[in-house]
C-alpha cells in the first residue's frame, strides 16, 4: 500500500473582480497518509531507528513529507 503518490490535491480559489492582489490560479493541500488507513495490518515495513526520528513515523506508509513552498506558483518569482 503506497500512499505518498496522492497526498497532494489541487484546486483552483474564487477570484473575485475587485480583488486587490493578482490572484493565485491554484492553491494545494496535503492529505495525511492515516486518512486513508482504515486499520495498521500486521508486518509492516519499518525504518531504521534512526531514520525513523529524522522522519517521525516508524511505517514508511505514515510518512508524509513537508514541502514549505508548495503553495509557489510555477513560473511565479
Amino acid at each position: 500500500m503506497n500512499v505518498n503518490s496522492n497526498q497532494v490535491r489541487v484546486y483552483k480559489p474564487f477570484i473575485g473582480p475587485f480583488d486587490p492582489c493578482p490572484p493565485m490560479l491554484y492553491r494545494t493541500y496535503v492529505v495525511p497518509p492515516n486518512q486513508y488507513i482504515t486499520f495498521q495490518p500486521l508486518n509492516w515495513p519499518q525504518f531504521s531507528l534512526e531514520e525513523a526520528l529524522t522522519r517521525g513515523t516508524l511505517w514508511p506508509n505514515l510518512f508524509s513529507p513537508y514541502h514549505p513552498n508548495r503553495n509557489v506558483q510555477e513560473g511565479g518569482s
